[in-house]
């Protein structure tokens, strides 16, 4: 694996993740973006379903864009019927599909990035979740029986395999631990930017609609990542609530599109889905912890 290094000091960094480009109108939205011929753009998960739908997304967005780093959601994950790919071997088939195109994916190296806000270390990750964003009322192994209580039970668990592991608890531990070894490994010379789909705090998952969905939205183990590891930055979707978060100091952006119904109540004009993550907003008000949703 090679190491990449960019200086630019023009350079934006934009983020977007669910574009779930099955749905046609999310795929328009998408092929409506303008050349950024200078500047770079994190895909956080959640393309579509197939390899093809990851295909479509990255021809697109290499086109228009310096470079695409990408990171896996649940939905790229998924194997659905007439697939044979399952867990780990469906990932990666998604990580060679990135490298036909020169897309960074959490198995390369954490290359350099000083465009403007850096010189930062992005860091594209993939981790998972273990059902731990769970009440301390809920015991372990019941957190299902919890969730489906109020009505909600995530596909995840029709489409989404561990193989070859025993459980997605299981994955999501042997990710954490591996990704964990190489963040230590870097060193403390740049800060970073995190990119996961998940977020990696539990007090950011804000679902008022299905509460009980939190328990696919990430797993425990990353609560104090953005301190251990020096983030300047942390970028994440899944939740297809867009916001921006401060917490200890650190910026938080979820950066999602979601599904048509979703966006259209909330975008006044196309291009508001792409979030420019970098330089970004400055912390308001001298506050330790603000929240801003960008609807």
């Amino acid at each position: 694996m090679r190491a990449f290094l960019c200086y630019c000091s023009a350079m934006k960094l934009y983020a977007v993740s669910d574009v779930h480009v099955g749905h046609a109108a999310n795929l328009a939205v998408l092929e409506s973006i303008s050349p950024h011929p200078d500047d770079w753009l994190i895909i956080a998960g959640d393309v579509g379903e197939s390899l093809l739908h990851l295909n479509r997304v990255l021809e697109c967005m290499t086109e228009r864009f310096a470079r695409v780093v990408w990171v896996p959601g649940n939905h790229e994950l998924w194997t659905m019927p007439m697939e044979s790919a399952r867990g780990e071997e469906k990932y990666r088939l998604l990580v060679e599909c990135c490298r036909r195109f020169g897309v960074l994916t959490p198995e390369d190296p954490y290359c350099l990035w000083e465009g403007e806000g850096g010189p930062v270390r992005l860091c594209p990750l993939f981790l998972g979740y273990d059902y731990s964003f769970r009440p301390a009322s809920v015991a372990p192994g019941h957190e299902l029986e919890w969730a489906a209580d109020s009505g909600i039970l995530c596909a995840d668990e029709r489409f989404l395999h561990p193989d070859p592991y025993a459980s997605k608890a299981e994955w999501c531990r042997v990710r954490c631990e591996l990704t964990e070894q190489r963040l230590e490994a870097i060193g403390d010379d740049y800060p970073t930017v995190l990119i996961n789909h998940y977020p990696l705090r539990r007090d950011l998952v804000h679902l008022f609609l299905i509460p009980r969905f939190i328990i696919w939205c990430g797993t425990t183990r990353t609560e104090d990542w953005h301190k251990r590891f020096r983030a300047k930055l942390v970028v994440s979707g899944h939740l297809h609530v867009p916001a921006t978060d401060w917490v200890d100091g650190v910026r938080f952006e979820e950066v999602s599109l979601g599904y048509p119904r979703q966006w259209r109540r909330r975008l006044k004009r196309p291009t508001q889905h792409l979030r420019e993550v970098l330089p970004g907003p400055r912390p308001r008000f001298g506050r330790e912890r603000t929240r801003y949703h960008w609807r």
